[in-house]
């Protein structure tokens, strides 16, 4: 087993700058797309697109304040890891259609300058997080030993994920896994097979979610501890939340008598499910934990433990004071 790394503060501070431009821009691409407009950097053929990544964004965000509370490195890579390849994919995503780009197609003054915007904020933040992630990764393992959760021992689960929760995490893991993979590399066959009509920048960025959403689930999978995926439980849910308003706003719009109408609606309802489930998990460990402690009773040095209270134990001899060898 790996020894542990302390979180770098460089990861720290990108979570908590990537958390606030995710919230506002998230929440202006949500909002619009309720309204039916797409306000999305690149030119879409309909107002669903861009409400999903910007419901994606918005959801994710709450969880990426969450990371600057923990210490170590191994609490947050579930968290992490996608958000480097949601930067670094919608980047390349961005300068791969960058002819479909609002600037480019000449639309209104607002939305051209917010696409040139998010291209550079995406470029700028695309490469904070590869910085950070190389020096996260050339940290020395260990820390200061002081108990807290830093040292140079290993780490061993402290509540392992139940048995019957690893293949249903498999399948939905491997879904978008699969889903995100196809829509990014090859949009325009993967593209067609969507319950709505999306161009090639359309596929191409909601396939950069759905890959970060698969190695975030599969992640988590790997990481057997549910203490280890506590920020990553809580954008879980949120982003399937998120999803689910825009599409039931949108539902006129998706073809959900078709095969992938149906896929969709049962990644985004495994994918609710699975943070849910992990929430309620972690909860019930939580209590354990807290009721074991309360329950463990204090052992006064010098005494068996499960002795009666105020009994000595045969180790320890009575403490009075020999007699003298004149009183005897």
């Amino acid at each position: 087993m790996a020894l542990r790394k302390e979180l770098s503060p460089g990861i720290v501070v990108l979570s908590a700058v990537v958390g606030g431009i995710s919230l506002a821009t998230g929440a202006l691409l949500t909002v619009t797309s309720l309204f039916g407009y797409a306000a999305g950097p690149w030119v879409s053929p309909e107002a669903l697109s861009p409400g999903l990544v910007g419901a994606a964004m918005a959801g994710v965000a709450p969880a990426l304040f969450m990371i600057g509370r923990a210490r170590l490195w191994e609490d947050v890579r579930s968290l992490v890891l996608p958000l480097v390849i949601v930067l670094t994919g919608l980047f390349a995503v961005s300068l791969l259609n960058g002819g479909s780009l609002q600037a480019a197609q000449g639309g209104p003054l607002f939305l051209a300058l917010f696409s040139l915007g998010w291209v550079a904020v995406l470029g700028l933040l695309a490469l904070g997080a590869l910085g950070c992630l190389v020096a996260q990764y050339r940290r020395p393992a260990g820390g200061t030993g002081t108990g807290t959760g830093t040292g140079t021992a290993p780490r061993h689960p402290v509540a392992p994920l139940p048995g019957w929760s690893k293949p249903p995490l498999a399948v939905v893991g491997s879904g978008w896994l699969g889903i995100g993979a196809g829509l990014l590399v090859f949009p325009g066959f993967w593209g067609a097979l969507l319950p709505w009509t999306v161009n090639r920048a359309d596929a191409q960025g909601l396939g950069v979610w759905a890959l970060a959403l698969g190695v975030g689930v599969l992640g988590a999978l790997a990481e057997d501890d549910l203490t280890r995926i506590r920020p990553a439980l809580r954008a879980v849910p949120l982003i399937a939340l998120a999803i689910a308003l825009v599409l039931a706003v949108h539902h006129r719009s998706v073809d959900w008598t078709s095969g992938p109408g149906a896929s969709l609606l049962a990644l985004v309802s495994g994918l609710f499910a699975t943070g849910a489930s992990g929430h309620w998990l972690l909860a019930r460990a939580d209590r354990r934990s807290a009721a074991a402690a309360e329950v463990a009773p204090a052992t006064p040095a010098g005494s068996v433990p499960g002795a009666p209270a105020g009994s000595k134990s045969e180790a320890a001899p009575d403490a009075s004071p020999a007699p003298a060898v004149d009183d005897v």
